[in-house]
This record gives structure tokens, C-alpha cells and sequence, in this order.
């Protein structure tokens, strides 16, 4: 079994220094616009050709993670631990290095430290890691792993529910708060959130208009398969961010826009009666 990709689930957290607050302190849920214009869909033919089409994944000028496209297996997580539900974060590299060995030691699968890099928005720990056969490596005896801790002062998820796909996002402390930046966030995190359809692609990607604050919207289409001999369930949905522009706070909606069926037969996509 060859694995491109694997995403860890979302695990627990212990809580982030620098920036965000505790776990027993509730945080303010942004809220989500509350007139966000009626979203104009695509031909539902044109959206199965974009759902099936194993050359397309998001459109362009999407924020492409530089993660996303390797193609050998490897692990890409945000270092995480088991008592709550969110990401840490720190300005501090030795901080972020301690939190990143202690997650590798309680790993079932360790791997030896190869190096770091750091951006605006996050430390990242790359190390060699040793799968049994047939389970992780790809015609090596290890692969590459990548740890990464947000910087506090770019991205707080602090109090953030990952199970949940509607709600508290977190926060942007990053400056200036614009769309660039709320549409960089959208994009980033769409690429590391478990999704479990087998088709799963973004359609669109744009600033929406709304109540106060900014707006931005992915439509997003996904195809699940209802069983042998069926066709699969197509679904239409915006996931919705808002943004306010004083406190940096970000919601999400996640909101179902269309349903039908379609199928993928002899490489052709067709919708279904």
C-alpha cells in the first residue's frame, strides 16, 4: 500500500504560549456574515468535470502548500499533543524545538532530526522517519517528516474545535489584516483538513461581500460513493470566513448549497437521472 500523502487527524493540545490564552478561557466566536450574497453555482455538469478530473485541484492562484505536491509519503502535522484540541503556537524557535521532540518521542513511529526551516507563519522540523514495510516508506528504508509549530505572532489557533468545520477558526495577529491574508488562511488550512469523500476540490476561491469585516468564500465540491452498482453523491458546499478586522478573530461556515448524483464511467463523468 502506497501512501502520497498522510495527514494526521486532528489530536490534543496542550496550551500555546505567546499569544494565545488557556483552555479554560472561552474564546470570543467571531461571527460568520450575516448576509453573505446568494452564491451563483457553476452548470452541474461543469462541476463533475472539475470533480473528476484527476488533473485539477484547485483553481488558479490557489495557495499551494509547498508540502502538498510531493510525491513521495511522508507526514505533515502542526505538533500536537493529547489534552486539547488545537494547535500550538510560539514566537520562540527553542520553545517550538522542545515542543517538537517531546511529540516525537510519543509517537509510535520516531524519526531522527534532519533540520529546520522557519517563514512567517510557522517553525518546521524535518525528520527521517522508519515505517515497517509496505506501510510508509516508498522504495526507501525511511521518509521524510515535517513537524510544524505556528508562530503566535503570525497565527493562534488557541481554542480552536478541529472536529468542527462551522465556528471559531482562531486568530490573525499577522499585519495588515486583508483579504490576501484572510484568503491565504482559507487555502492554507483547506489543505489540512481531513476530508472523507473520495473526491474532494476546490471549484472557486473569492473575497465575499457580507456584514462587517472581510469575507471570503471556497466552493467546494465533493463526491461520495453510496455503494456498488450507485452513483456517487455530489455535494456543493461554501465554506465561509470571516474576519474581524480589529480583534484579527476569524469564524468559518460550513454550508451544504446543492446535492445530486453523478458517476465516473469509462473516464468520462455524467450526471445521474
Amino acid at each position: 500500500m502506497r501512501f502520497t500523502i498522510l495527514i494526521l487527524l486532528p489530536m490534543l493540545a496542550t496550551a500555546a504560549s505567546c499569544g494565545g490564552g488557556s483552555a479554560d478561557t472561552p474564546k470570543p466566536a467571531a461571527t460568520a456574515a450575516e448576509s453573505v450574497a446568494t452564491t451563483v453555482l457553476p452548470s452541474r455538469e461543469s462541476i463533475i468535470a472539475k470533480l473528476y478530473d484527476p488533473n485539477y485541484s484547485v483553481p488558479d492562484g490557489f495557495f499551494v502548500d509547498e508540502r502538498s505536491g510531493t510525491a513521495e509519503s511522508y507526514t505533515v502535522h502542526h505538533v500536537m499533543d493529547e489534552t486539547v484540541s488545537y494547535e500550538l503556537c510560539t514566537n520562540d524557535f527553542a520553545v517550538a524545538e522542545s515542543w517538537e521532540a517531546a511529540d516525537n518521542e510519543a509517537r509510535s513511529v520516531n524519526g531522527y532530526y534532519v533540520g529546520s526551516y522557519e517563514n512567517e507563519r510557522y517553525f518546521e522540523f524535518i525528520r527521517e522517519l522508519s515505517y515497517d514495510d509496505d506501510v510508509g516508506n516508498i522504495n526507501e528504508l525511511t521518509s521524510p517528516g515535517f513537524a510544524r509549530v505556528f508562530k503566535c505572532s503570525n497565527t493562534v489557533r488557541d481554542g480552536v474545535d478541529r472536529s468542527l468545520l462551522t465556528g471559531y477558526a482562531g486568530r490573525l495577529n499577522v499585519r495588515p489584516l486583508n483579504d490576501d491574508r484572510l484568503r491565504e488562511f482559507a487555502e492554507y488550512f483547506w489543505q489540512f483538513t481531513f476530508f472523507p469523500q473520495r473526491y474532494r476540490k476546490v471549484l472557486d476561491s473569492s473575497p465575499t461581500p457580507g456584514g462587517g469585516g472581510l469575507h471570503h468564500t471556497l466552493l467546494l465540491a465533493f463526491a461520495s460513493s453510496q455503494g456498488t452498482g450507485k452513483c456517487d453523491l455530489v455535494e456543493v458546499v461554501s465554506w465561509d470566513f470571516s474576519l474581524d478586522t480589529e480583534s484579527g478573530d476569524i469564524a468559518s461556515e460550513f454550508r451544504t448549497l446543492s446535492t445530486f448524483e453523478a458517476e465516473y464511467v469509462s473516464g468520462s463523468p455524467r450526471l445521474c437521472d
